[in-house]
C-alpha cells in the first residue's frame, strides 16, 4: 500500500467529518489481548492494576500460554474468553481497546485490523517491522480516528520526565552527545529461551505465528526464540535500542536523525540465531547533537546505568534505581603550556584579572557534587497503561502516540540496514522515510 500526502489529507477530511466513539465517564474498558506470552503477561498484570479497565479476551498462538494468562484474568474463564484468531476477537462489538504484545513482523497486519475494526491499540514495541509500515498504521489510525500508544514505557517513568524537565530548563547547557548502552551476558538475556516440553504441532498455531512470513517447516525454536531470528524480528536494535530512541526523541524533543551508521557481528551466541549479538550504531541528528548506542550480550558492565545525556552544564545519567545529575567541574587550567615561557610573562599571566577569574580563582572552589533522584513513582508499565487509559477516555493522545512509535521503530531499522549494508543510511524528512541512498 502506497501513503501519499493525498491519502493522509483525505484521511484528515474523514477524521472532521466522522465523529469518533468513546467510552462514557463511568463506563468500564473492555480489553483484548493479543499475544500472551512473557510480555503479554506482564503486560496483563500491569494493565489489570487500573480498575477502569478489564481483560475480557484473550488470544494465542500456544495453547499453554493461554490457560496461564487465563488463570491471571480477574475473574477467569467467567470473565474472559478465549478466540482462535485476533479477526474473531477484533469482531466482539463490545471490546473497546486491544493490546498486541505478538512478534514483530505480525504487528502492522493485527494493528491495523484492529484499528480498522474500531478498536484502541496499546502496542508493544517496535510498532514495526519495516519503516514503510509506519505510515499504514499512521493512516488506519487517522482514518479511524483511533488511539494508538506503543509500548515503550520509559517516556512514563518518573526519571525520564525528571530528565526532560531539567533538560528544557537548561540544567544541562548546550548537549551534543548523547551515550547509551544495553549489555547482558547470559544465555537469556540473548533470547535462548527455554522451551516448554509440552509444545508441539497439536498446541502450537504454526500458522498463525508465520503470518506473512516465509512458510518453513514447524520449529520449535523459531516459535519460542522468534527474536533471534531476522524474519520475525530486528533483533538487538528493534528490542533494545528501540527503546533508546523512544527515550532520545522524548527527552530532546527530536523526530529523526538524519543518518545512521553501524555495524552489527555475531560473535558468540550462535545457536536458534542469524541476528548480531553485537551492535554499535552512531546516530546524527539535525537538532544537533550525536547518539552512540552499544549493545553486547558478551559483558553486562553497564547494563543498569547506560543511558547518559551530556552537556556543556551538567550531564544526566539513567538506570539503575533513578536518575543522577552531574554538575560540570571544568576548570581552565594552562599551567602546563606557561610553564615553558619566560618567568617574566608566567608572573604577569596570572596576574591578568581575567584569567584570575577564569583559573585561579575556580581551581579554589571545591567540587559540586552530584545530584542523585530516586525513582519513587509507579512501575513504568503500569503508569504507562494510565496513560493509554486515559487516551481512550479523553480521545487525546499521549505523546507515545503511533507518529512517535513509526520514528522509534524507523531509527532502529536504520541501524539494521546500516550494518546490513554496511553503508550511511539516511532519513528523508519530506517522505517520512528512509532515504533511498545516503552522501557521506
Amino acid at each position: 500500500m502506497e501513503i501519499t500526502r493525498r491519502t493522509l489529507l483525505q484521511a484528515g477530511a474523514l477524521l472532521a467529518a466522522t465523529p469518533a466513539a468513546r467510552p462514557a465517564p463511568s463506563d468500564r474498558i473492555a480489553v483484548g489481548v493479543i499475544g500472551t506470552g512473557a510480555r503479554g503477561q506482564e503486560l496483563m498484570d500491569a494493565l489489570q492494576q487500573h480498575p477502569q479497565a478489564e481483560i475480557v479476551a484473550l488470544v494465542d498462538a500456544y495453547k499453554g500460554r493461554l490457560d496461564r494468562a487465563l488463570s491471571r484474568v480477574k475473574g477467569g474463564a467467567d470473565r474472559a474468553r478465549i478466540y482462535p484468531t485476533h479477526r474473531e476477537l477484533l469482531a466482539e462489538k463490545s471490546i473497546d481497546a486491544v493490546v498486541v504484545a505478538i512478534p514483530d513482523h505480525l504487528h502492522k497486519a493485527v494493528v491495523v485490523d484492529a484499528l480498522r475494526a474500531g478498536k484502541d491499540v496499546y502496542c508493544e514495541k517496535p510498532l514495526t517491522y519495516t519503516a514503510a509500515e509506519g505510515l499504514e498504521i499512521i493512516a488506519a489510525a487517522a482514518a479511524g480516528r483511533r488511539i494508538v500508544q506503543v509500548g515503550s514505557q520509559g517516556p512514563s517513568s518518573d526519571p525520564e520526565r525528571k530528565a526532560k524537565e531539567m533538560i528544557r530548563a537548561g540544567k544541562l547547557g548546550r548537549i551534543t552527545m548523547i551515550r547509551a548502552a544495553y549489555n547482558r551476558n547470559t544465555a537469556s538475556g540473548a533470547w535462548i529461551y527455554p522451551i516448554p516440553p509440552d509444545a508441539s504441532p497439536e498446541n502450537v498455531n504454526w500458522a498463525m505465528f508465520q503470518g506473512a512470513a516465509s512458510n518453513r517447516p514447524f520449529s520449535l525454536e523459531r516459535f519460542f526464540r522468534w527474536r533471534c531470528y531476522q524474519e520475525y524480528s530486528g533483533g538487538i536494535a528493534t528490542d533494545l535500542f528501540v527503546h533508546l530512541c523512544t527515550a532520545i526523541n522524548f527527552l530532546m524533543d527530536a523526530k529523526m536523525p538524519a543518518r545512521v551508521v553501524a555495524m552489527g557481528e555475531l560473535y558468540r551466541w550462535k545457536e536458534s540465531r542469524d541476528v548480531p549479538d553485537t551492535l554499535n550504531a552512531i546516530l546524527e541528528y539535525p537538532e544537533g547533537f550525536t547518539v552512540n548506542l552499544s549493545s553486547s550480550f558478551n559483558n553486562e558492565l553497564n547494563a543498569e546505568a547506560g543511558f547518559q545525556v551530556l552537556g556543556t552544564e551538567g550531564s544526566i545519567t539513567i538506570g539503575g534505581d533513578g536518575l543522577a545529575f552531574y554538575p560540570e567541574n571544568a576548570v581552565e587550567d594552562n599551567r602546563w603550556i606557561v610553564d615553558a615561557w619566560a618567568q617574566p610573562l608566567e608572573d604577569a599571566y596570572y596576574k591578568d584579572p581575567k584569567v584570575i577569574a577564569a583559573e585561579v580563582e575556580p581551581a579554589k572552589r571545591p567540587r559540586k557534587p552530584p545530584v542523585r533522584f530516586k525513582d519513587e513513582g509507579p512501575e513504568p508499565t503500569v503508569a504507562h497503561f494510565g496513560h493509554f487509559f486515559d487516551s481512550v477516555r479523553s480521545r487525546q493522545p499521549y505523546w507515545e502516540n503511533e507518529v512517535a512509535g513509526h520514528h522509534a521503530a524507523a531509527c532502529a531499522h536504520m541501524i539494521n540496514l546500516s550494518a546490513q549494508e554496511r553503508r550511511v543510511v539516511a532519513w528523508d524528512f519530506a517522505k517520512d522515510l528512509i532515504a533511498a541512498h545516503a552522501t557521506i
